[in-house]
């Protein structure tokens, strides 16, 4: 039987653009008003990149914070994975593109994986996998995304929740024998994703019929409907991830979900009867940052004394396709 190695999380890092579109801002594109969004979503304002600014420049920022507070150098890193459902390019890829600009030697794989807003989760879970095998040893995974550029700002149901951000973790061998991963599952429906979708301009070759619908690369989301489904998957599938780890909800020390909608959140959190100072929720200043919203969460709450490290946490996503994953893992003191 093979021997599976231990995970540990050595290093997060984060980064968001500076540029601030708050609520009222929004009231110039359509007929809204803060007040409406607010109560609808927890969201007050979102940052998004501007001009020449993309997925790249706030992953490379997010990558450079993560691989700092690891304590490893670029050299050590043997394997980089993207998580990025809006990246500026198909290829090359974010992960590819990343390799290059932290001047990681060309013989390290580096790949993309796409699980919308559940990248990092699902990203974590492969790179437990080569880790476990003993195929790589430091992993970087970043997850990054500038969805600002392929919302449909004419649209007020979709535009109003989404921002930029980018969000990056070291994993790597853990030489104490401690796995920091004390469980993680990830499931998806592609029954339902269809809830979500992004379709890319095509146009076939010229000599055959062509498409008679073609995509305009623009965000389209049915909100009552994913709504439903993330209040009524999430909360049940992330109490069966805390039972597979052996624990109960009380065991665990903060709940970090995704930040996707304040109500959604709040759904959850009433599931686990937890108290607002277990539950991580930083939306209300940076709206839905797809899979980076994670580890933004993770390093900010640190950062203002919400969260003590040296603790348990379980982390927690849903997002296009359908997707949704959960973690239970350990936190350990200056990894962030």
């Amino acid at each position: 039987m093979t021997n599976i190695r231990p995970l540990k999380i050595a290093g997060i890092g984060y980064c968001v653009p500076k540029t601030v579109i708050t609520n009222d801002d929004l009231k110039k594109l359509y007929d809204t008003s803060d007040e409406w969004i607010y109560t609808r979503t927890g969201i007050k304002e979102r940052r998004v990149v501007s001009g020449n600014e993309t997925a790249i420049d706030i992953g490379l920022t997010a990558a450079k914070n993560a691989i700092e507070k690891s304590g490893f150098k670029p050299d050590d890193i043997d394997c980089i994975i993207g998580a990025a459902s809006a990246p500026p390019q198909l290829y090359p890829t974010l992960a590819c593109t990343l390799q290059d600009k932290l001047g990681i030697g060309g013989n390290v794989p580096a790949f993309d994986l796409t699980a919308a807003c559940t990248g990092l989760i699902y990203a974590l879970q492969v790179a437990r996998g080569f880790i476990g095998l003993g195929i790589y040893k430091t992993i970087l995974i970043v997850a990054s995304d500038n969805n600002s550029k392929i919302t449909d700002w004419t649209d007020r149901g979709t535009s109003i929740l989404f921002g930029d951000g980018a969000g990056a973790m070291v994993v790597t061998e853990s030489e104490d024998g401690v796995d920091d991963i004390l469980t993680l599952n990830i499931s998806a429906d592609g029954s339902i994703g269809q809830l979500i979708q992004t379709n890319f301009p095509s146009q076939c070759c010229p000599l055959v019929e062509q498409a008679q619908e073609v995509g305009n690369g623009k965000i389209i989301m049915n909100g009552k409907e994913v709504y439903k489904f993330a209040v009524t998957t999430v909360p049940k599938y992330v109490e069966d991830c805390i039972e597979k780890a052996d624990m109960k909800a009380e065991d665990i020390d903060y709940l970090i979900p995704h930040q996707a909608n304040q109500r959604i959140i709040e759904a959850i959190q009433k599931r686990l009867n937890y108290s607002d100072d277990k539950v991580i929720s930083n939306i209300k200043y940076y709206g839905n940052t797809s899979a980076a919203s994670i580890p933004i969460a993770l390093v900010e709450g640190v950062e203002q004394g919400k969260i003590k490290l040296g603790s348990t946490a379980i982390l927690c996503g849903f997002g296009a396709g359908m997707t949704w994953g959960a973690a239970v893992v350990r936190l350990r003191k200056g990894i962030c």
